[in-house]
């Protein structure tokens, strides 16, 4: 238990995905019922100017009645994004000669806005839900 009184739902099943700065972690928990449900949590790594760093987190809950839409929108939406753009990174990121050093500052930026901008990729951050 947690200092709240919240206990912490047990995890049934989990696959990690680390990309970069990011990891996605997808975890089956079940209900109070004893039914299953699905998180989904990015965890995003900041540093601090002192060196040391943090994470901030993002989570979705998806239960099983929007499975089979859910999985047909996320399907259609990058479908699309392979057929307008091909399966090629574009970002300055995740180029091979990328220069880390040109862009240590938008890792420590407070308000999450890149500091240079090529003007072909926008990070969005999604809210807790």
């Amino acid at each position: 238990m947690s200092d709240h009184g919240m206990m912490e739902k047990e995890e049934i099943f989990s696959k990690v995905l680390r990309a970069g700065r990011r990891t996605y972690f997808f975890d089956v928990r079940a209900t109070k019922a004893g039914d299953y449900y699905l998180t989904i949590t990015e965890s995003k790594k900041f540093t601090n100017d002192d060196g040391s760093f943090h994470y901030k987190k993002h989570k979705i809950y998806l239960y099983k009645e929007d499975f089979s839409e859910f999985n047909e929108i996320l399907k259609e939406m990058t479908d699309y994004v392979i057929n307008e753009k091909g399966d090629e990174v574009i970002s300055e990121r995740h180029q091979k000669d990328f220069k880390k050093d040109e862009f240590d500052s938008e890792d420590q930026n407070s308000n999450s806005e890149p500091v240079k901008s090529t003007g072909s990729f926008t990070d969005i951050n999604f809210e807790d839900i």
